[in-house]
């Protein structure tokens, strides 16, 4: 299968961008400047162009067809962080609770982690139970300025830590 790749100038540094002609499969954060080449699809325009609608604050959701590889177990948790809504932040206890197992909490963390559609699949918005910043594979300097920028056009708070 084809793959198409494209590099997108976020406020967070660079995001990789990688699509078949069906689905994006991956949105990646990319820690050094790169100047290579995009490729051509209309699936990564409109993601660029979602984006764009992310970080602006005028988009909360995200409408693209996602494929991600995963065992059934990481598939069902990336299903419920696609629940989370915009703005608002659950503990990996919960997640565990919601999935059906509290007892699963550290696969349903490692599930979470491996993530690889930052931003659209809000891994971001998973929190420690005591309200602590943990565990992001973007950098918690990431997660905690996505987490303020949700809570900005969300109900307009300048900062949550």
């Amino acid at each position: 299968m084809k793959t198409f790749t494209a590099y997108y100038p976020s406020p967070l540094g660079g995001l990789k961008l990688i699509c078949s002609d069906e689905h994006l499969q991956a949105l990646l954060f990319v820690n050094e400047e790169t100047t290579l080449q995009s490729d051509e699809h209309p699936l990564l325009d409109l993601c660029a162009k979602q984006l764009d609608g992310y970080f602006s604050g005028q988009r909360r959701t995200f409408d693209l067809p996602l494929l991600q590889s995963g065992t059934g177990f990481q598939q069902k948790v990336w299903q419920l962080l696609l629940q989370i809504p915009f703005g608002k932040t659950v503990s990996y206890n919960d997640l565990s609770k919601q999935y059906g197992d509290v007892k699963a909490i550290r696969a349903v963390a490692s599930a979470n982690g491996k993530n690889n559609l930052a931003i659209i699949v809000p891994c971001h918005r998973v929190i420690g139970s005591n309200q602590s910043l943990t565990g992001y594979a973007g950098g918690l300097w990431r997660k905690k300025w996505l987490l303020e920028h949700e809570a900005k056009h969300y109900a307009g708070v300048r900062t949550l830590f």
